[in-house]
């Protein structure tokens, strides 16, 4: 019992380091990411780790529900705060990053898994799937800001939408690594594949979260004063949002991620400019910190005690750089126009933060399919994870603070 009572001590002391410090350490260039995850190693070199305690669970199955959990929250959260109507010109620079820069990327990395790691074509795939996704939960100092905040300029705003549906469209990519690696079992797995995971999956999605979006929109807004959902005020209404979009969708086989951003964007179509948003996406907020909080808590205790990077060695060095240093720059910039800033082109480049989504994609997988390799899988997206969160973590806000002030120069400039 005093064990126990210990541990919740620790955890409280750790969600109060989490709200204290961003505000404490704000103008040094270190995330609130890159704390969690040392304090996460150094609660692992206690008797406290929490890892030990998942030996009696399936952790592949909890790491997967967690991960799984704390994405849809994520999600909501970046759909509520963009302003900016969905279309084809307004969203040009995230129609890129999707259909030039992540398929790109994807074959870069399936290619460098091959021939750095050794990885068959199921393995190499999905390895190269899984990193794909740029991070809703990670990336906070380059998304946009709150609702009607106005901070939505094209960097941040480019990386918000990009993270928002790209969680969800790289599950093609992944269904393939499993059909692949069933496909002695399921002679017809090409066509199967292209129809139902490619084509139906991302429709459902899309079409259920614009759906419940504009229903539960209604709901909000447009109900009689007495029942409408804005009455109660309350933030957590975003969560039955999310949970709803994401369950129906699931049920009828679509992708869930897509369906929750979208249906995020879709609510805020039915009224634009109401106050209640900004409730609901502090709440979301709140809840998506707590749970980053735990999870890369547990991440660190896990680095801390060898389980996910003790095998590393030079090829998977190599490969990670590889990936962040040369596949998301390089596939970034040559999907942006010309026309873009070199800045701001540079920083939609390099700013692919991987994180959460990798992890969950690589549980999903396994559990779906027998893969060769699979220790190294986990060691190298749990590396190129670690190095993307601290690399990363500690040149965006520099990097995000000297495109703010080179804008603000150049509209003084132009204002004169």
């Amino acid at each position: 019992m005093e064990r126990y009572h210990i541990a919740l001590g620790l955890f409280g002391l750790v969600v109060l380091l989490t709200a204290w410090i961003p505000m404490a350490f704000r103008r040094l260039p270190l995330s609130l990411p890159i704390f969690c995850i040392a304090i996460g190693m150094l609660v692992g070199q206690t008797i406290f780790n929490p890892i030990t305690h998942l030996a009696s669970f399936d952790s592949r199955l909890v790491i997967e529900r967690v991960t799984e959990f704390t994405l849809i929250v994520a999600l909501m959260g970046a759909g509520l705060k963009i302003d900016r109507r969905v279309g084809l010109r307004s969203w040009a620079l995230t129609w890129r990053l999707l259909g030039i820069a992540m398929p790109l990327g994807i074959a870069m990395m399936a290619v460098g898994a091959s021939w750095i790691l050794g990885l068959g074509a199921a393995s190499a795939i999905l390895l190269a799937a899984t990193l794909a996704p740029t991070d809703p939960v990670l990336a906070s100092d380059v998304q946009v800001g709150p609702p009607q905040t106005g901070k939505e300029d094209e960097v941040r705003f480019a990386l918000t939408s990009e993270a928002g549906l790209n969680d969800g469209l790289s599950f093609p990519f992944v269904y393939l690594a499993i059909a692949i690696a069933l496909s002695a079992e399921e002679p017809d797995w090409f066509s199967r594949w292209l129809l139902f995971d490619v084509l139906w999956r991302p429709f459902a999605g899309i079409a259920v979260g614009w759906l419940v979006g504009k229903v539960l929109g209604y709901a909000t807004f447009r109900f009689p004063k007495q029942a409408a959902l804005v009455r109660t005020g309350d933030g957590f209404v975003a969560l039955g949002i999310t949970c709803l979009a994401y369950s129906l969708t699931e049920l009828m086989h679509g992708y869930g991620f897509v369906a929750v951003f979208v249906a995020a964007l879709s609510f805020r179509t039915v009224e634009r400019h109401h106050e209640f948003h900004k409730e609901l996406h502090d709440f979301s907020e709140q809840i998506e910190r707590l749970l980053m909080m735990v999870l890369l808590v547990c991440f660190g205790a896990a680095v801390s005690v060898g389980q996910l990077i003790g095998n590393v060695d030079w090829r998977l060095v190599a490969f990670a750089l590889f990936v962040i240093l040369i596949v998301r720059p390089a596939s970034g910039w040559l999907s942006l126009p010309s026309v873009l800033p070199k800045g701001e082109r540079a920083a939609i480049a390099v700013f692919g933060i991987r994180g959460v989504g990798s992890i969950y994609y690589l549980a999903f997988a396994t559990g779906m399919a027998n893969f060769e390799e699979v220790g190294l899988l986990w060691s190298a997206v749990a590396l190129i994870v670690l190095a993307s969160i601290v690399m990363h973590g500690l040149t965006v806000t520099p990097a995000m603070r000297w495109l703010d002030r080179r804008r603000k120069i150049i509209g003084d400039a132009q204002a004169d």
